[in-house]
């Protein structure tokens, strides 16, 4: 090399590293409209499971506090008969259920009032003074008792004609089957909501990796491993889970702590007796929050899981 093409090539500027051109744009983009798109469907699965979820809870808590009221009562019924002293048996059985072990409280019903019960099915102004209505006797269980109500039926039976003892078995076994298959409903739901999410992640995983099939061709070609390639994908739904999951679950959230709120506020009107009558205080509590967060955490799992096994599969096709 002669010195005049050595002064040509020092006389040359050097150009810094830094002043290349960088390209970062990630394989995945971050904002895309099916990215979008598919934040607003884990947000809306994950919202339908949550309040599922706290459906169940409450009609699990109702129907718990139901059985339990009505575990610990009984009710005698004085069935009146020609040439029977009903107003005698009443009080027989009465002094009868007192005297048992275990009993706490026995109010026994006058006609009048055993015939004010009817109204709600028979409607009023009606004249039923004629008719054999029965005489009730509630009694209730002294707290922490388990007195033998079998023992309780025969004892009334051989003293008391035409008494008959009912402990509301058949009422509680309907009850137990309500809640049970309230409890399956939601099961169902939540595992068909599952699915739904993981065939939406699996169309989403294939619709980005078709529009970045040469990238990903090209770095699988020149050594990639596609764990490497998978995890990029995985990492991305991961986040996108998370973000659906997390408005998804605190809007259900906030509805469930808005509708605690509103039944607070109607405590003691008819509306506000009626509805915790029906579902108890109208709260959740700490575990239902704790099931709803737990779920935000099982679609984001679900969603990177989903997208890492598609990813997988589809270049196990490119080999």
């Amino acid at each position: 090399m002669t010195d005049t093409a050595t002064d040509k090539m020092t006389a040359m500027p050097l150009i810094p590293a830094t002043a290349l051109p960088r390209f970062e744009t990630p394989l995945v983009p971050r904002n895309s409209i099916s990215g979008r798109a598919l934040v607003a469907v884990v947000a809306i699965m994950t919202f339908l499971v949550s309040i599922t979820t706290g459906g169940v809870m409450l009609i699990g808590s109702a129907a718990s506090e139901w059985e339990a009221d009505v575990a610990r009562e009984v009710t005698i019924q004085i069935i009146p008969a020609p040439g029977r002293d009903v107003d005698a048996a009443v009080q027989k059985a009465a002094s009868v259920a007192r005297a048992f072990h275990g009993i706490g409280d026995v109010r026994a019903y006058s006609k009048e009032e055993s015939i004010k019960l009817l109204e709600p099915w028979l409607g009023s102004g009606l004249s039923l003074a004629e008719l054999p209505v029965p005489r009730l006797i509630v009694v209730k269980i002294a707290s922490g008792a388990a007195p033998d109500i079998s023992q309780l039926r025969r004892v009334l039976a051989e003293q008391v004609p035409g008494a008959t003892l009912d402990d509301h078995r058949g009422w509680i076994d309907r009850m137990r089957a309500m809640a049970g298959s309230a409890v399956a409903a939601g099961v169902c739901i939540l595992i068909l909501m599952i699915a739904a999410t993981m065939l939406s992640v699996t169309f989403a995983t294939r619709g980005a990796m078709a529009t970045n099939k040469p990238v990903i061709e090209v770095l699988h070609f020149v050594g990639a491993k596609n764990g490497f390639i998978a995890g990029l994908f995985q990492r991305h739904f991961l986040m996108l889970g998370l973000q659906g999951g997390a408005i998804g679950g605190g809007v259900a959230i906030l509805l469930f702590a808005l509708a605690g709120i509103i039944s607070r506020w109607l405590a003691g009107t008819a509306v506000g007796d009626q509805t915790a009558a029906l579902f108890g205080s109208f709260s959740i509590g700490f575990g239902g929050y704790a099931a709803v967060l737990a779920q935000v955490g099982l679609i984001a799992v679900v969603t990177a899981g989903t997208s890492r096994h598609t990813v997988n599969r589809t270049l196990e096709n490119i080999d």
